[in-house]
């Protein structure tokens, strides 16, 4: 048996002289506190707190009360060997009166002190106050472990007759804890151990066995027991909520950035709107835009889509999501979380001018066989993993195949008008599909893990017939990984290598002789490394370098009536050099100084060479116990980029040059109490240099419109030097504030508010034009961004209900985009035309006005059901459920004597999935 003592308090409070240990200095949970001694009163304990002045008062100090026991069980593959003995623990409990962390103090047995460990954490007091306000407490805590004892005149220990295992239902995880009671023998109770197994030792016959244990609806079983035989048996106990969620205590990392937003668990997967895809829940946080609602690729603090860097463990990612409107290219069930730095990223991300998104692979699970499936309207997927204990080794599978051609096909035959006798109708083309694979396997201390991905998206339309139409783009790429980490003089190294190839590809075919076809290919290899390891109690070192070498290729085709042309030529030969260097210092525990810089070299052939600098600066000051204050600078280059990343972009636009800019920016992060989070950062980005390969960065004031080879010359792939690029140069400023409110994950709920005001502007040339809508000259000026939005509130609600059903909503608000004509036509006025009959006139840029603005509210309703070894989950997940229509543009008609008319132009872009998920 054991049992537990309490003692030995030590109050830990906010002060003002002394602050936590270093480790803890960089955590946002780590607040500023002293521990202080207890002195017994009349009146009972007393505290005393030193004020900000300098001077002592006195406090009344009641301590933590046992609300919730935990008891630890006795292992019983000790009960042969009786030992005996009391396992001493710290306890820091919180001022929730959870156990936030226990510290082995004095052990017995390895098997005892386990048990202790194991059991510590789900202990549960009422919280210590210090004056009525609830304080965390370190304490210590006894388990004292006693062997069963047998009479010296007992007879023999009875046979074990019945032995088994107590799991959950579905996820099939032990229960440790369970107490298993015969009604035949209530007076010999058992209890599983920390695997969740258990002996008993009751007489021949009938038995009705209950089980209990906390979180768990109680179970009854039947059972018949002989004698000398002992029956094996595995119970399942149903969950009283499924997934419930909880608070998950994670060896969180080190704060030393100024803006990272980390989610976790639910927080990814069960956000409304998003089609339960962790990178899509980046929309919906400060900082962030749209180019359009439900398009995924988020526009971060006014920066292009593509100035933004999206990585896995560290692999940069060319395209994140399907289709822009589909889910991203890894299987959920792959990402454990997800980092999001919309400034001031550190400078192991390297070769970027805006923020970066980073996923983390889930840890390989080496218990059991895991596998989810599911299938909803759009496309099925599966998740398989599975250990090889014997040899260290774990293989993770999974895929996603899209069927969305086969249903738009069905809904596009019955809205298409009929074909002509004997033809078949084109067939629109919306397909995607991906993979990933991870073998991972330990070597000596280290670990060396093998990961595939690729990802595959076709669009357009396709011909049914020997005589219709083709015209299709596809983008597929693929990437092998391979990495070792291994411990290394007092730290940590790592060092990987990536293939990679991307393929952007456009068809189209007009029978009988006209058809085009493009191939552009770019091949990858790449290397990095990183080492990262304590130089002392206050100084850490990170270090790290990667070469990046990419080729590509264009394979061009086209056939017409006067002649045939084939090609095939390597376009681009670039290598990427980089190295970077970062000095995490802690001189107090209330600071942290980050300085860092990196290094890059970008070299296109033949003969162009660019080379950036980039300091970086991050400061971490813990001014109380629950407020940080933060501040950051740093220098930002990337190659010239067009709306998202294609293949070829990122190498070939490096002729004109690095685009360049600056991030500065100072924030707070305040925990105002137990569960919930206050952040706030206000930053000003100067662009110092943008080159964005978009058709609306200027109102088409270029010496030459057409920068490719005129037809007179000859047809094929164009040399560097027949192509005279237009002059993208320009500059810009981007600057605002970003607040978020949150609920993390806990309680049966999660949820935040997110509020971004920002501006992001460039220098932009336009026309001028009269009251006739004639040109009248040019003129430049700092106007806002093609995607600039004033104004973007988030809110995110989720709740778990006990009978296991979720139910989830999203408010989503936007001010409009300026009405520049990028999807549509620029702002026109009511005038008059040269003989004075009313008319629309094209205003100047620098007069258009803003786009209404949008609000969307998107739902999620699910409920699960668990079953013997798996659980199923039937979901619906709305986006835009009020069906409300983001206005894109206008439309301007009449004039020439007809009346004029400005009608709205957009689509309620709504995706509603209903799909069902199982889990085993």
């Amino acid at each position: 048996m054991a049992v537990w003592l309490l003692a030995l308090l030590v109050p830990v409070l906010p002060s003002h002289a002394q602050a936590p240990s270093p480790s803890d200095a960089g955590s946002t949970d780590a607040g500023v506190a002293e521990e202080v001694g207890l002195a017994r009163t009349d009146a009972g304990w007393a505290v005393d707190v030193a004020t900000p002045d300098g001077g002592v008062v006195e406090s009344v100090f009641i301590p933590p009360a046992l609300t919730q026991d935990s008891p630890a069980p006795y292992p019983p593959k000790l009960a042969s060997e009786r030992v005996s003995g009391v396992v001493r623990l710290e306890l820091l409990v919180d001022d929730a009166g959870e156990v936030e962390s226990a510290t082995l103090v004095q052990g017995v047995h390895p098997l005892l002190n386990e048990a202790a460990l194991h059991a510590a954490p789900s202990l549960r007091f009422m919280p210590a106050t210090v004056d009525g306000k609830p304080v965390p407490v370190r304490l210590a805590f006894e388990y004292r472990f006693e062997a069963p004892v047998v009479a010296e005149d007992a007879r023999p220990e009875a046979p074990v007759t019945l032995r088994g295992l107590v799991r959950t239902k579905g996820n099939r995880r032990p229960v440790v804890g369970a107490t298993l009671v015969s009604e035949s023998a209530p007076d010999a109770p058992v209890q599983t151990d920390t695997d969740g197994r258990f002996e008993a030792r009751w007489p021949s016959g009938g038995h009705r066995v209950r089980i209990s244990a906390p979180g768990h609806k109680p179970g009854l079983f039947r059972e018949a027991l002989r004698e000398q035989e002992a029956l094996e048996v595995v119970y399942g106990l149903e969950p009283l909520v499924i997934n419930p969620y909880e608070t998950v205590v994670r060896g969180d990392r080190e704060r030393t950035e100024v803006s990272r937003v980390t989610l976790h668990d639910a927080e990814l997967r069960e956000v409304p709107g998003t089609m339960g895809d962790p990178f899509r829940v980046i929309m919906l946080l400060p900082g962030v835009g749209s180019m359009l609602s439900g398009v995924a690729y988020p526009v971060v603090r006014g920066s292009q889509p593509a100035a933004t860097g999206y990585f896995l463990d560290g692999i940069r990612v060319p395209i994140l999501f399907h289709l822009f409107l589909g889910p991203a290219v890894i299987h959920p069930d792959f990402i454990d979380s997800i980092d999001f730095f919309p400034g001031s990223p550190p400078p192991r991300y390297g070769r970027l001018l805006g923020g970066a998104i980073e996923g983390r692979l889930s840890r390989p699970r080496d218990d059991r066989v895991h596998g989810s499936a599911y299938a909803d309207l759009i496309n099925a997927g599966f998740f398989l993993e599975t250990p090889f204990v014997s040899t260290g080794t774990n293989v993770s599978l999974a895929g996603r195949y899209s069927y969305t051609p086969w249903l738009i096909a069905l809904a596009a035959n019955k809205l298409q008008d009929p074909p002509s006798p004997g033809r078949v109708n084109p067939q629109v083309v919306l397909d995607f599909w991906d993979y990933q694979l991870r073998v991972e396997q330990d070597v000596g201390q280290g670990k060396l893990r093998l990961f595939a991905f690729g990802s595959s998206d076709t669009f357009g339309s396709e011909a049914q017939d020997e005589f219709g139409d083709t015209a299709l783009q596809s983008i597929i790429f693929h990437r092998v990984d391979l990495r070792h980490r291994h411990p290394l003089a007092g730290g940590e190294f790592e060092i990987g290598v990536t293939w990679g190839l991307d393929r952007f590809a456009v068809t189209s075919s007009t029978p009988p002789s006209d058809a085009t076809s493009v191939f552009i290919d770019q091949g990858t290899w790449a290397a990095r490394l990183n080492y990262t390891a304590p130089l002392d109690s206050k100084v850490t070192l990170r270090l790290g370098g990667d070469v990046d070498h990419k080729r590509a290729i264009v394979d061009f085709y086209e056939l017409n009536p006067d002649e045939e042309t084939a090609e095939f030529a390597p376009v681009a030969l670039a290598t990427f050099l980089g190295a970077w260097a970062e000095l995490v210092w802690q001189p107090t525990p209330k600071w942290s100084v980050v300085p860092g810089l990196r290094v890059d070299n970008y070299h296109l052939s033949p003969g162009i060479d660019r080379t950036a600098l980039e300091p970086r600066l991050t400061l971490r000051h813990q001014l109380t116990d629950s407020l940080v204050l933060k501040g950051s600078a740093g220098l930002f280059h990337q190659p010239p980029t067009s709306l998202i990343s294609l293949p070829v972009v990122d190498v070939g636009s490096l002729i004109l040059g690095l685009q360049e800019g600056a991030q500065f920016s100072l924030g707070a992060e305040w925990k105002a109490f137990t569960g919930l989070e206050l952040g706030m950062d206000v930053y000003v980005n100067p662009l110092v240099r943008t080159i964005e390969l978009t058709p609306f960065s200027d109102e088409g004031l270029v010496d030459d419109p057409d920068p490719f080879p005129t037809p007179d010359q000859d047809p094929g792939i164009p040399d560097r030097d027949d192509i005279n690029f237009p002059d993208f140069t320009s500059q810009g400023l981007a600057y605002g504030l970003e607040l978020l409110i949150r609920h993390p994950l806990g309680d049966n709920w999660f949820g935040w508010l997110s509020y971004t005001l920002q501006r992001s502007v460039r220098r932009t040339r336009f026309y001028r034009y009269d009251l006739e809508g004639n040109v009248l000259g040019e003129a430049q000026a700092d106007l806002p961004f093609a995607f600039d939005q004033s104004h973007v509130l988030n809110l995110v609600l989720s709740y778990k209900f006990s009978n296991s059903v979720t139910l989830g909503g999203v408010l989503h608000f936007n001010t409009g985009r300026p009405e520049y004509g990028t999807l549509g036509t620029q702002t026109h006025r009511a005038g008059r035309d040269s003989s004075g009959r009313p008319s629309w006139v094209k205003v100047d840029r620098d007069s258009v006005d803003r786009l209404p603005p949008f609000f969307r509210f998107d739902v999620r309703l699910s409920k699960s059901w668990v079953y013997e070894t798996f659980s199923l989950e039937a979901y619906l997940d709305m986006l835009n459920v009020t069906i409300s229509q983001e206005t894109v543009s206008f439309e301007y008609d009449g004039g020439s004597g007809r009346p004029l008319s400005k009608e709205a132009v957009g689509l309620p872009i709504v995706l509603p999935i209903l799909g069902v998920k199982g889990r085993y």
